[in-house]
């Protein structure tokens, strides 16, 4: 390449430090080097990078341009460096978080605390995902790990998974909705004239999971469990939800459940992650799961 890291490296320092013998000293280097450096750079690129008023060196428009894109070049090679050193050591570069839409983030949130205490420099990125979308993301390469998803109705082979928590269900509709004032419990014909609000499954090649609704009952799609809880508190329709996600709705009588004659479910909560992920963070987030939930 015509433009080197060394020639950005020397026009930050001639930058930082105001003029070339500065940047030689800085740099280690004979000034001769520094003036032959910019004058090669100039000569490879057919730019003029510095014109000159008296004794002063000025970096012209073109010269401008190199200077800051050079110490972004300069910061690119840098953080190769230290992603290579953080592999040599077995920590990634980063690890990517799947939770499923059902789990409360700020479980997540308390273990991210303590693993930052690590200092490993490691990119911590969270996604949320819903039913088969979680899986998905595994079989995908988009997560590391996943955290909160359903039972995995999909080949599991070279993916490793645990149950975590069980999570119990309620059907609850908002503080005034019309099935209020109807008798316990429930039928499905008392219920199917109502919208169904149903999170759709976030999965981009897996077949989509089911949903818990009623036949012939219509249907209101929302990509998350936060979307699913707001247009049940709205009255925007009905539905089962995990108890533990609306404690504070059902505390402050935003959110009723009401017994039907159907069974409320109960579901089991997975960590899945690949076989072959041998990454330090991927395993202390595993092992630190395993305990805390």
């Amino acid at each position: 390449m015509k433009l080197s890291l060394d020639a950005c490296e020397v026009l930050d320092a001639i930058d930082r430090k105001g003029s070339f013998a500065a940047a030689a000293a800085t740099l280690y280097r004979v000034p001769s080097t520094i003036t032959y450096t910019v004058q090669k750079l100039e000569e490879d690129l057919g730019i003029i990078v510095y014109r000159r008023e008296g004794r002063r060196a000025i970096l012209t428009p073109a010269g401008k341009v190199l200077l800051e894109q050079g110490r972004e070049l300069l910061k690119a090679a840098q953080n190769i460096v230290e992603v290579a050193k953080q592999v040599d050591r077995g920590w990634e570069s980063r690890i990517t978080i799947a939770i499923d839409t059902i789990y409360d983030i700020n479980e997540l949130y308390e273990v991210v605390a303590e693993f930052y205490k690590l200092n490993t420099d490691v990119e911590v990125n969270i996604i949320e995902e819903v039913l088969g979308g979680s899986w998905d993301a595994i079989i995908e390469n988009r997560a590391d790990l996943v955290i909160g998803a359903p039972f995995p109705d999909v080949n599991t082979q070279g993916i490793k998974f645990e149950e975590i928590k069980r999570a119990d269900w309620q059907f609850v509709v908002g503080k005034s909705h019309p099935l209020l004032k109807y008798k316990l419990p429930l039928s499905e014909e008392d219920i199917k004239p109502y919208h169904s609000i149903v999170i759709r499954d976030s999965s981009k090649k897996l077949p989509p999971m089911t949903h818990r609704i009623f036949e012939k009952q219509t249907v209101m799609r929302v990509a998350t469990l936060e979307q699913k809880i707001t247009a049940q508190v709205k009255g925007l329709g009905v539905g089962f939800l995990p108890t533990h996600r609306i404690i504070n709705q059902l505390g402050v009588g935003d959110l009723i459940p009401l017994l039907i004659n159907k069974d409320a479910p109960v579901t089991p909560l997975f960590l899945g992650w690949r076989t072959n992920n041998k990454g330090k963070a991927t395993r202390w987030f595993i092992n630190k799961l395993r305990k805390s939930l």
